[in-house]
């Protein structure tokens, strides 16, 4: 029995080691190829050197990110959406499934201005979530809204900032400026602001267009369809990592963990159509148990 324990003990080894080397490519895949795509989605070269309002409030941010969208509207008719934004407000108009849950307004952002929530002040509590909030910063309606951390100097500050293209077109720019917490559990919370800001704010800049555009918002139906494709990406992660602990042959179930992981971007990050992503990952789970299937005869 000893024999055989350091057998398998001695087998697991070079396992783990590539499940090592595995994260270590991909979280330089995430850093060197994803991230920094992420933290200007849509933004011009010259919207990510401009100066915004807040911008010294975190003069030395661990997340800075600029993104941008073009609206088909002049800015007095996008600030009143910028304006009621917030949990327990109008929503995010973004994942309302992931966002809205608990909220006293209900689970779907607004389809419409509510007039109760177009004027904010400076130093109002505003509500990010059931169990955290920011405040509003400086506000110049028309121009610019800031959302900032309450405490002293900020840890986070949020710009969303207004600028006329023409006489119907205004570019919607969102900058975001985070300082980690790295010595204390607040860190938990940054993690999670690190891999999800990317996924939500480019969906926020969608929603605040195609309302203000008069389009439909998306139906919650097609929203869990998004969820559920990258619950199933990540299961299939799950199940490819199990392989290569159980495999005779883990090379090539090393290989479908990669695959998997980079289904799981895409998935996530490529901002593609909902069916795109739907259709690699089902084809992708079909591939997993057609190998395992395979494997096991």
């Amino acid at each position: 029995m000893k024999k055989r324990g350091q057998v398998l003990t001695r087998s697991m080894v070079p396992r783990l080691l590539a499940l090592v080397a595995l994260s270590g490519l991909f979280v330089a895949i995430y850093l060197l190829g994803v991230r920094p795509q992420q933290l200007r989605w849509g933004a011009t070269d010259e919207e990510v050197m401009r100066s915004v309002p807040g911008d010294g409030l975190v003069p030395y941010p661990t997340f800075y990110a600029t993104r941008g969208i073009t609206v088909d509207a002049r800015p007095e008719a996008i600030w009143p959406w910028l304006a009621q934004m917030g949990y327990r407000r109008a929503g995010f108009y973004g994942y309302d499934l992931i966002e809205n849950p608990g909220s006293a307004n209900g689970i779907r952002s607004a389809a419409s201005i509510l007039p109760q929530l177009q004027h904010p002040k400076t130093g109002d509590v505003l509500p990010i979530s059931a169990v955290a909030h920011m405040v509003f910063g400086e506000i110049q309606p028309g121009e610019f809204l800031i959302w900032r951390g309450d405490a002293n100097p900020p840890d986070g500050v949020f710009t969303w900032a207004l600028y006329p293209i023409d006489e119907n077109r205004t570019r919607l720019v969102s900058r975001i400026r985070l300082a980690y917490h790295w010595t204390d559990r607040r860190l938990i919370l940054d993690l999670f602001t690190e891999f999800a800001d990317p996924v939500a704010v480019p969906k926020i800049l969608q929603g605040v267009r195609d309302r203000v555009e008069g389009r439909t918002p998306q139906p919650l139906a097609a929203q869990a369809v998004e969820m559920a494709v990258w619950f199933l990406a990540m299961a299939e992660c799950a199940v490819a990592l199990w392989f290569v602990l159980c495999w005779r042959r883990w090379g090539r179930a090393w290989l479908l963990t990669l695959g998997s992981g980079l289904v799981l971007l895409f998935a996530l990050y490529a901002h593609a159509p909902a069916w795109t992503g739907a259709a690699l990952t089902l084809l992708w789970g079909a591939g997993l148990a057609f190998m395992h299937k395979a494997h096991a005869q």
